[in-house]
């Protein structure tokens, strides 16, 4: 782009800046910060990243555990096989690389070495889905839609810090492999105002609503929560459903709300394939409920690297766009 045009450049930190609104109460390294202070109450916890520590927000562990923490270079194959050897002697160790990583390039050490064993390891994939504008080299679109078939995983994609935050402990306490979306840097604080509390393996019913169900996860539930704000001003009454745990899937909970003559809509930071609309409808189809299921979810695509609000924008995730999306359904399936 030319800077004659007098178009301006999108700089680094536009392309990687927090999905967090202006002025939005936020918490700074959730992840880091629990999973040091864990570490404080069980001599068992131990972090490992791939030259990435940084920007997992793995360096609050390093900081407070350094004799603990085993910087493992760019070699994420390498981090999975000792998170694995670390296991097997009885650590409880959380290995963070970028999601990308965890899922193209190190899958089948994951696969073999963690899952197939059940071992005790918690790995921590940092820029799932579009949480940073550097293109497909850096954007996990498809992370969930690799990892739903490996057996014995289980997959998290928390809203929020308090997500963050109440989810460490509990996936080290938890048999068996795990993969957490991270969210890092400054993550928003959503969920307290909610009466919320994450439980591993559960979905939560937010708000009731009479006339639309949104079920979501990630970072898309606190968009659904803002959008339905902005629905209600619409005269449109909207339930949310938070679904941070994509595996296994609390099929009771979110059944309970979709089996209903309400318009059901999810919402995920993730491609249309493989993910959470895939999840709840193949929950529908198994049930016998006869309920049309729309997806609000990243195209399949290779999408464009740029500025996290104008991506956003673009590919639909932004709360204007959701209501915008809403509002159309509503309109086509309204008698007229």
């Amino acid at each position: 782009m030319s800077t004659a045009t007098g178009a301006r450049r999108l700089t680094t930190s536009a392309m990687i800046a927090s999905f967090a609104d202006p002025g939005q109460r936020t918490a700074n390294a959730p992840f880091g910060h629990a999973l040091a202070a864990l570490a404080e109450q069980d001599p068992r916890v131990v972090g490992l990243t791939a030259d990435l520590g940084k920007y997992t927000d793995m360096h609050v562990f390093a900081k407070a555990h350094p004799e603990r923490f085993f910087q493992m270079g760019m070699a994420e194959q390498l981090l999975l096989g000792a998170a694995a050897g670390m296991a097997e002697v009885g650590l409880i160790p959380f290995a963070s690389t970028y999601s990308v990583f965890a899922a193209r390039r190190a899958y089948d050490f994951l696969c073999l070495d963690i899952a197939e064993p059940n071992l005790n390891v918690n790995v921590i994939g940092g820029l799932p889905g579009l949480t940073t504008g550097y293109g497909p080299s850096h954007q996990a679109t498809e992370d969930i839609a690799i990892f739903r078939g490996m057996p014995n995983l289980t997959i998290v994609d928390p809203c929020d810090s308090v997500d963050i935050e109440q989810a460490v402990p509990q996936l080290a306490a938890s048999d068996g492999p795990t993969y957490l979306r991270l969210l890092r840097g400054r993550v928003p604080t959503v969920l307290d105002e909610y009466d919320y509390t994450f439980r591993l393996g559960k979905a939560a019913v937010l708000r009731g609503g009479n006339d639309v169900v949104f079920v979501s996860s990630g970072l898309m539930t606190m968009r659904a929560l803002q959008a339905a704000e902005e629905l209600a001003r619409h005269n449109v009454d909207v339930a949310v459903v938070h679904t941070p745990t994509i595996k296994p899937f609390d099929a009771e909970t979110v059944l309970a709300e979709v089996d209903s003559d309400r318009l059901v809509v999810t919402l995920e930071n993730h491609t249309v394939v493989g993910g959470l609309f895939e999840t709840v409808a193949s929950a529908v189809v198994r049930a016998g409920i006869g309920r049309r299921v729309v997806p609000i979810a990243l195209p399949d695509a290779f999408l464009d690297a740029g500025a996290l609000p104008t991506l956003h924008e673009r590919y639909g995730l932004a709360t204007g766009t959701v209501v915008a999306k809403v509002l159309e359904e509503l309109a086509s399936t309204t008698p007229s």
